[in-house]
């Protein structure tokens, strides 16, 4: 009971789970990524739930029916969640609710998403369902990108602790993916840089793209079990879509 207690303390209050005192070497200097900072501007993480939205708004009433509604409500619920609580920058404020509660947002999306997906693949399975070819590769993207975007959220969620944990430079918690600029001397990279949404969202299509890892490296093995998981349905929509419409145009 009592590690299950900690893994829960772990995935709604990061910060708790490992103290809020951060103990530094006298002398250490600490890179821009591993520092407290002012968090993160809220603009990109609008922008990515604006785009899940259209995305799922335009898919045909076949993948989506009877909760056509699901997706839009919750992203809406999480885009005023975030914006209440955070304003123009995500990280300072800290809320084991918020979190639990944005989490829980992220889980619906993905099942609407997945439900979406796994309508579409049944009906290539099955040569049912869209016939053009143009709407079925527009529908397959549609639920592909959505998918990016969705994974894209889980990185950025709980790599060392999630967002507010990392603007507290939180202690305890070792990256989960390794980007360049984190090895790369001043020269090569800004001195003030750290990983935000878009880095995540960057490393998730291009999971999504290669069916692998490209720049940045997973080191954790839930990301690598996750970017894995990520690959493999990209790939099975990719071949699937592309199969039945080549099909269909023969």
């Amino acid at each position: 009971m009592a590690q299950r207690a900690r893994w829960w303390v772990r995935v709604v209050d990061p910060i708790a789970a490992v103290g809020e005192v951060v103990e530094r070497v006298p002398g250490e200097i600490l890179p821009a990524w591993r520092r407290v900072n002012d968090g993160e501007p809220v603009a990109p993480v609008v922008a990515a739930l604006s785009v899940a939205v259209v995305l799922q708004a335009v898919l045909p009433g076949r993948v989506v029916h009877p909760v056509r509604w699901l997706f839009p409500a919750a992203a809406l619920a999480l885009l005023i969640l975030v914006l209440a609580a955070h304003g123009t920058r995500i990280g300072q404020h800290r809320s084991p609710a918020l979190r639990a509660a944005i989490l829980l947002l992220l889980v619906v999306l993905s099942g609407a998403n997945i439900a979406a997906g796994a309508r579409l693949v049944i009906d290539l399975l099955q040569s049912e369902g869209i016939r053009e070819p143009s709407n079925l590769l527009l529908t397959g993207a549609a639920i592909w990108l959505t998918n990016v975007i969705i994974f894209g959220f889980w990185y950025w969620m709980f790599d060392r602790g999630g967002p507010v944990a990392r603007a507290h430079a939180a202690p305890g918690y070792y990256p989960a993916f390794l980007f360049p600029q984190m090895q790369l001397e001043n020269e090569m990279a800004r001195p003030e840089w750290r990983p935000m949404f878009f880095d995540y969202l960057y490393t998730s299509f291009t999971n999504a793209t290669a069916f692998s890892p490209t720049d940045v490296m997973p080191l954790a093995r839930w990301a690598k079990l996750t970017m894995m998981l990520q690959s493999a349905v990209a790939l099975l929509l990719a071949i699937l879509v592309i199969a039945r419409a080549v099909n269909v145009l023969k």
